[in-house]
Formats: C-alpha cells, structure tokens, sequence
C-alpha cells in the first residue's frame, strides 16, 4: 500500500500537478505531498517497531526450530554414515527437508503479507520440521527499507534498525538468575540466541547492506563472550553429572547450529574442555559414594560358589583365572570378596562415564584415550584411594577384614593391565603410543595393601599393649611361681590364633602362601619385637626400686614361654 502511494504522490509532484498549477487546489495539494511522505514514513516505521517487539518475543520459538533441523540432520548424517548405501538412493522428502538448509522466505520487498510471525503448531518429532524462517514475515522490514530508501532516508534506517538489535542482543544474553537449575533453563536461554542470529543471518543474505558481514561479526563477537561467561557462572553450580553431560550436549547442538549459519564455534568448543573437568570433577564425587557404599556392604569374606553358573559370572565380571581352583569341585571359594568384582566393574562404568563426555567435541582418538586415562587416574589415585584408607583406617576394622583386604587388593593390582585393554579397545590408541598416559592403578593397591600391613602391625602391638595391662608382677616375691604368667600365656594364645589366619588363606597356593608367609613373618617379628622391648621396659620402670630374686624367676619363666 505504501510504495504505490508513494510512486501516486511522485507522479502527481512531477508530471500531473505542474500541468494545473495555475489552480489553487493545485497548490494545497503540492503543499501537503511532503506531509504525506512523512505520514508514509511513520507508518511503515510503526510496522517495524511490531516486527522487532515481535521478533523480540519470539525468539526462542525461532531457534527452537533452527536447533530442532541441525538434531535432525545430525541424526541424518549418522544414519549415513553408519548405513552408507542410504545416500545412493533416493532421498524421502523428510530427509530432503533435514538433509537442507534452512530454508529463506521469498519474500518480495512490496509483500502485502501483515508483519509479525506467522502461527505454526507444534510439530510431533516424527513429522517434517519446518525451517527456522517459515516461522517469520520479514516483510514489515523490507517495506521500511524500501520506503525510506526511496524517500533518502536509508542511512537513518540502518542506524535505527542496527540500534534496536543491539539493545535486543544485550537483553537475549542476559541468563535468568536460576538457569543452572534445570537443563531446560539453558535450552531457553541457547534458543533466544540461535534465533536472534538466524534473523540476522536471513536479514544479511536478503538485503543489500541493511547489516553486514561487520556488523553481525561484532554482535556474535560480544555475544560468543557473554555466552561463554555465563556458561562459566551457571555450570560451575552443578554438582549433578548428568545434568553437566546434558548441558555439554546441549552446548554441542547449539555451537553446530550456528556453526551451519557461518559463525565461528570454537570457543565454545574450548570451553567445553573445561567444563569437561568439572564433568570429571562430579563424576569422581559420584563414584565416591559408590565406593563407599560397596566397601561398607562388603562382608570382607572369600565369595562362595555352589555351581558352575555362578562361578562362570563371577569370571565374567572379574578376569580371574585359577586352575587349582577350576579343578575343585563344588561348593568352593574365590580368594577374594565381592568388593572386587564391584569396584572393578564400576571403574569400567567411569570409563564409559567418561568416554560419553567426549562424543561430537571434534577430538582425536588420542585426545580421547588422554582425557579418559588422566580422569581414571584420578579416581583411582583419589577417590578409590581414600576410600580404601578411610577402610583400613576405621577404628573397628578387624584382622580377618585387614587379610582380606590385602587379599582384595593384589587381585586388583593384577586387573590393572586389563583396565589398560579395556581403555585400548574404546579407543584404538596402542599403550606404546608415545605420550599415552599410564593407569596408576598399581601403586593405588600396592599403597592400600601396605597400608593394611601396617595397620595389621599396629593393631597387633595395641593388642600386646592391652594383654601387659594385665601383668602384675610381684617384684618382692620370695618364691617364683611353677608356670608362666596367665596373662603371657593368653596373649601367647592369641597371637598362634593371629598367625593360624594367615596360614589358612584360601586361593592360589603361591600367590596367597608368598604373600600371607611374607605378612605373617613380619606380624610376627614386629610383635616379638615389641613384646621383648616392652617386658624389658616392665623391669626398667622407675617405680621398681628393688627387685626379689624370686620375682626375677618369675620373669625369666615367663620369657622362656615367649621362646618357646
């Protein structure tokens, strides 16, 4: 409607007034063009204005759709990819819709379409998407641009139009204060921005010079900042791994549906590396808790088997072999309690936790096995680490547990060359690959496992200390008494009993017999030592003065016992 009256009050300015200008309407008419131009102007700048609030309201519907078409042509190009004859074929026109770019309105600049967005219901996931600009009438734009290009106003134009973007650009970066919360505040928040730029992207490539390549490079330049800003603020609040591993892919579906559009994502691809830290960071949180929870269920007992389907499961969760112990028949045991075959499967489980994170961040092979192995290496050396402390350190800890957990942890030590496999084949990079990581996995265990020797010496020694809280000696006695004190003979008694566990400990003969005698022979010699050093400090105390020869009898009985 505007351009014809416009070209109407042309036409009658410079052809059809001039030939009647001798009258006198003639001249109230030439008088009142330019205010019609003006009323022309105002008008189209009013359907701007309701293109822009529009536009403003409707962004995140805008990329909802851009963000849904980049899932879809991804899924596209899985199935591709995985089923390659698929491409030699001919394409569904579903897979036409998905496999294009979103598609441009053709819009003619003299649209006689009312401004605003156009109503589309929500579409169901297996029905077509349409493209991010079916959802959009650009034509208010071009009709303004047009009119105030031909009325020489297309400078003032641009300002005002670049001004009022920028101001909607600043308000559609601004996070809501809770959007860490849940993955769908992020979602509304990836949404404003993609559809914010896919109407730039449409407004660059239908129109000559309203924006350009400068203009929407310094808006994404501030807004890719802002973004990664906030990203940073909002995830560093989640403690949740699968909320951190939703937002990672949702990060990944929102840098690949701009990245379409022309715009540089790798920021946001850097900055997912550090998100993937944190990832890492919950991840070991979680894990800690599993540990806790099968090392305080585990009854620290050797596993029993009554048939061939259990032992078989068994084996299929822990790579175990034994001979000597496939040739027993049934029911017999495994050296080793439950808490093996768990902890061992569940470090698998965060392997494969980790290995998700890495999925379509556009990384090598090798960056992949690096980033799993540093994070493994963390859990074992960290989390599994202080919770096998935390164990052996617990003040009701007993010898049996101490023994079996030693026990535990050499089948673990031994299983660590078969985690190193299991990272290889997820991600096909040879452990001789020179800068590859190695798991720490042994020194974990061999560090727990010593720290349960010491403990057993400890508690061994504490255990003297409480049977020589019993002795009591009479150091003025005439006559010795005929047998070893009843206090020796008890501790004596519950020292053979100590050393029978390790003498009897199930499994292969020459793993478990060198590893208990080794223990046993150095229980025992740091309990002789202390028993010899703390009867010698029996007869030094300050508070013997004078000592009988019938009580030094008495002691030296009670020695030989010892010998003996």
């Amino acid at each position: 409607r505007h351009y014809p009256a416009l070209k109407t009050l042309e036409h009658l300015e410079h052809t059809y007034l001039p030939q009647v200008s001798h009258y006198r309407f003639c001249k109230i008419m030439v008088d009142n063009i330019p205010k019609l131009r003006e009323e022309i102007k105002e008008v189209s700048m009013s359907d701007l204005k309701d293109f822009l609030e529009s536009i403003r309201k409707h962004s995140d519907k805008i990329g909802e759709t851009a963000m849904k078409q980049a899932q879809q042509q991804r899924n596209l190009d899985n199935i591709v990819s995985q089923h390659p004859r698929i491409s030699g074929g001919k394409k569904s026109k579903k897979e036409v819709c998905a496999s294009s770019d979103l598609e441009v309105k053709n819009t003619s600049p003299m649209s006689e379409q009312d401004s605003g967005i156009l109503d589309v219901e929500d579409e169901d996931e297996d029905e077509e998407v349409p493209g991010a600009q079916d959802l959009v009438d650009f034509s208010p734009v071009y009709r303004c641009l047009h009119i105030y290009s031909v009325l020489g106003a297309r400078e003032t134009f641009e300002n005002y139009y670049r001004k009022q973007r920028r101001k909607q650009a600043r308000l559609v970066l601004q996070p809501p204060s809770n959007m860490h919360e849940t993955l769908d505040g992020y979602r509304k928040y990836f949404n404003q921005i993609v559809g914010f730029f896919v109407v730039e992207d449409h407004i660059l490539h239908t129109t000559q010079g309203l924006v350009n390549r400068a203009y929407i490079d310094e808006l994404w330049e501030m807004a890719l900042s802002k973004t990664i800003a906030a990203l940073r603020t909002h995830s560093s609040y989640c403690s949740d791994p699968s909320l951190v591993l939703d937002l990672k892919n949702l990060i990944v579906l929102f840098a690949d549906t701009l990245q379409g559009y022309g715009f540089p994502v790798n920021q946001l691809f850097d900055m997912l590396l550090e998100i993937q830290d944190q990832y890492s960071e919950t991840l070991l949180k979680k894990w800690s808790g599993v540990f806790r929870n099968i090392l305080d269920s585990d009854n620290y007992s050797p596993i029993p088997v009554t048939n061939e389907e259990v032992y078989k499961k068994i084996v299929g969760q822990f790579p175990f072999q034994d001979a000597e112990l496939e040739k027993q028949p049934f029911p017999k045991k495994f050296p080793f309690s439950e808490f093996v075959p768990k902890v061992y499967n569940q470090i698998k489980e965060f392997i494969y936790a980790c290995l998700k994170f890495s999925e379509d961040l556009h990384l090598s092979s090798t960056e992949v096995d690096d980033m799993i192995r540093k994070s493994t290496n963390l859990l074992l050396t960290r989390t599994l680490s202080n919770c096998l402390q935390n164990v052996i350190k617990r003040r009701n800890v007993g010898l049996t547990e101490l023994v079996q957990i030693i026990i535990n942890t050499t089948h673990l030590e031994k299983s660590c060359k078969f985690l190193e496999e299991f990272i290889t084949n997820i991600t096909n990079v040879l452990p001789e690959t020179v800068h590859t990581t190695k798991l720490y996995g042994t020194t974990t265990f061999k560090d727990a496992r010593h720290a349960a020797e010491e403990e057993i010496y400890t508690n061994l020694n504490q255990k003297i200390d409480q049977f020589l809280q019993l002795a009591d000696y009479d150091w003025m006695a005439m006559e010795p008494g005929s047998k070893a004190s009843d206090y020796l003979v008890d501790l004596i008694g519950f020292l053979r009993s100590t050393f029978a566990v390790f003498t009897h400990l199930p499994g292969d003969v020459d793993v478990h017999s060198t590893m208990s005698g080794k223990v046993a022979q150095t229980a025992c010699m740091s309990a002789c030592k202390h028993l010899s050093t703390s009867l010698m400090q029996l007869l030094l105390e300050a508070e013997v003065r004078q000592l009988t020869l019938g009580a030094l009898q008495q002691f030296n009985l009670d020695v030989e016992e010892c010998e003996r």
